[in-house]
């Protein structure tokens, strides 16, 4: 009887191939592939169970008497409900497995963009002499790119197609960040990467959006919380890389003095290669079917659909599995019906007029709201904390090593030392009241060493390499300073008597040793790996306790992890508690993520999801500029900011919408 009602469904509601419904052995379940029917019968059978097949065909004549029974059910919603019919048919397969690979490597290399600037930067600001204005610009600009990014290509992927923009974005990507790799100057390093985030900012809101239109409803939230992996793996990639390339500083070449190739530009090709790979298997992926069918391509769509059928049941070895739809759903949207009603009247200027007035009043409403309603209580406190605690916790080791860097400084009072031959580096050293007459300083280094109210009196330097060395309130009489970078700024106070500069170093030189420090790179490396046990719950749980709950505990408990950072007062318990916050929140954005991609309809879902991560872009720039401003200073107020954003964000994210088992709209 469940088989005659179900087939009574489908052929009245789309149109099928075939006078009868599929036969039981060509609907076998993923749960039941390689098994021969007519041998085996469903386990669950003795005990009652229903089998999977049967429970998918009762859901679809539910589906179709409840469509039935509401009489005023527009267009798009029948369209959604034979579209998830559709997918079910297709099955989930090797296509989608296919499609999950080339989107994950997209996904990756947005998570690799994050990390380029902050791994790069101590090596870079020695080959540019960046003052710490310039770095803190250079790390703020890939997030700007990718806010602005994220608005351009997310509205652009709801007019264009998905997979276009998408190739447009990494392409952009690709080639700016292979440009900023060979840019010697720091006006053109930082535009290339602000046009390379530009690129980048485009993969969050498509990629989510396109995958999401491949997938069937009890598949969606599982297999976008598996999707968010890569994003961790990025951080990993970049991580590792670093920690390879980076320290090797004579990997590389140079021409001369005003070109130089070393080992951090090479990290930066390298960072480039997740989005090459992500481009190339675009090339082999089709445009979203679902966008094609809101935008009238029918034939196209169900060209693509077919495909899909067809790869997903010939991997499963039922080669001769028929599609059977012949006929989708064709509606009109609001905004095509109110400029139908126009175009029969007023000039063509009106008519764009018109339309225009249309889009941006629907556009309005989607940003209202991101504004108003989901990005505030949700992602917006998840990124100003994820963010702010990112750039915190490795700020907060480094300043740590720093105070104990500094608490072993050698102290020299009155030393006076004539004709002396400085061939041994001098490093975290003190100098005071100090005379040097007739004394010989050659190819030395020098690194934190300050010379104060000293006399320095017929003295010779003489390659001289330097990092954070000064001369305060010092007397420098008839001396020679020859092929140094000890420039004139680095004499505050000073008086220079008879003094000469010759042959100055051009730019800044790298401690090797010293500025690329392991620890920073296994800190982030810990701190991505550590997202993976977050990822597996949140994917495996999903669907069985839905998004809010998963939204509300994880921001919750994140929450507690920053107050327990009180606590915290060496690097191995910030170490510590960094990784069991990166975990846990991840849950939360997963939630966030699926539950966002399900609240939306096909034609606006790129372009809401572009705005809500251009705020949450915002919110990332802010949190990292208001943490790291109180590093050194105190940790009472970045901890208390980070636990009450949580707080607010996780109590009302359990008010959001429950979208389990939504139909994607």
């Amino acid at each position: 009887r469940l088989k005659t009602e179900v087939q009574d469904n489908y052929q009245e509601g789309y149109g099928y191939q075939g006078e009868s419904y599929p036969q039981e052995e060509d609907a076998a379940s993923d749960a039941t592939e390689g098994h021969d029917d007519e041998d085996q019968m469903y386990e669950g059978e003795y005990q009652g169970i229903p089998h999977p097949d049967e429970v998918k065909a009762a859901q679809r004549a539910a589906r179709a008497k409840a469509r039935q029974a509401q009489a005023g059910a527009t267009e798009l919603e029948e369209l959604a409900e034979q579209y998830e019919d559709i997918m079910e048919d297709c099955g989930h397969g090797r296509f989608q497995w296919s499609l999950f690979i080339v989107l994950g490597l997209a996904l990756m290399a947005d998570g690799v963009e994050c990390f380029v600037v902050g791994f790069v930067l101590p090596s870079a600001e020695k080959d540019m002499c960046l003052s710490n204005g310039e770095k803190g610009m250079l790390g703020l600009i890939v997030f700007l790119g990718m806010m602005v990014g994220a608005f351009i290509w997310g509205g652009m992927a709801d007019k264009l197609g998905r997979r276009k923009c998408l190739i447009w974005a990494l392409t952009i990507n690709c080639v700016f960040a292979f440009l900023s790799s060979f840019a010697q100057g720091y006006g053109f390093f930082l535009f290339f990467r602000l046009i390379s985030g530009i690129g980048i900012g485009g993969s969050v809101p498509i990629v989510y959006s396109y995958f999401s239109e491949f997938l069937q409803m009890d598949k969606r939230g599982e297999h976008l919380s598996w999707l968010c992996m890569f994003w961790m793996v990025g951080g990993i990639y970049a991580s590792f890389t670093a920690w390879g390339i980076i320290p090797h500083y004579g990997w590389g070449f140079s021409m001369g003095t005003e070109f130089q190739f070393h080992s951090w530009r090479v990290f930066v090709l390298v960072c480039a290669l997740p989005a090459i790979t992500s481009l190339v298997g675009l090339m082999f992926m089709p445009e979203s079917p679902r966008f094609l069918l809101e935008n009238a391509k029918h034939d196209e769509a169900w060209m693509i659909l077919k495909n899909v059928h067809d790869t997903n049941w010939r991997a499963k070895g039922q080669p001769e599995k028929v599609f059977q739809v012949t006929h989708i759903k064709a509606p009109k949207t609001q905004e095509d019906e109110f400029i139908e009603i126009q175009s029969a009247t007023g000039t063509a200027m009106q008519r764009w007029a018109v339309r225009t007035l249309t889009l941006c009043k629907l556009d309005a409403k989607i940003l209202y709201f991101n504004v108003v309603y989901c990005a505030p209580i949700t992602l917006i406190p998840s990124y100003f904390s994820y963010y702010g605690l990112g750039v915190w916790f490795p700020d907060m080791i480094k300043y740590l090593q720093q105070e104990e860097y500094e608490s072993k400084v050698k102290v020299f009072h009155r030393e006076r030392v004539e004709r002396f031959h400085f061939n041994f580096s001098l490093e975290n050293q003190i100098h005071r009241e100090g005379e040097y007459i007739n004394d010989k300083f050659i190819n030395i280094q020098m690194k934190s060493v300050k010379f104060e109210n000293s006399l320095f009196e017929d003295c010779y330097f003489e390659d001289i390499e330097s990092t954070e060395t000064i001369f305060e309130n010092c007397t420098i009489r008839s001396t020679v300073f020859y092929n140094t970078d000890l420039y004139e700024e680095r004499f505050i106070d000073c008086r220079l008597e008879n003094t000469t500069f010759l042959h100055n170093k051009k730019g800044c030189h790298l401690d090797i040793d010293e500025e690329n420090d392991v620890l920073i790179y296994l800190v982030s490396f810990l701190g991505s790996l550590a997202v993976l046990p977050g990822n597996i719950i949140s994917a495996l749980f999903m669907e069985k306790i839905g998004r809010v709950k998963i939204i509300g505990l994880s921001m919750l408990i994140s929450a507690g992890c920053t107050f327990f950072l009180f606590l915290s007062f060496s690097q191995a318990a910030i170490i510590a508690w960094q990784c069991l916050f990166c975990g846990v929140s991840v849950a939360a954005w997963n939630g966030i993520e699926v539950i966002t991609v399900e609240l939306y309809p096909a034609s606006k879902r790129a372009t809401a999801f572009g705005v809500l991560n251009a705020l949450c872009k915002l919110a990332a720039i802010l949190g990292t500029s208001i943490f790291a401003s109180f590093v050194g200073v105190t940790k009472v107020v970045p901890i208390l900011l980070s636990c009450t954003a949580l707080v607010c964000g996780g109590l009302v994210a359990l008010k959001l919408p429950e979208t389990r088992e939504k139909i994607l709209q």
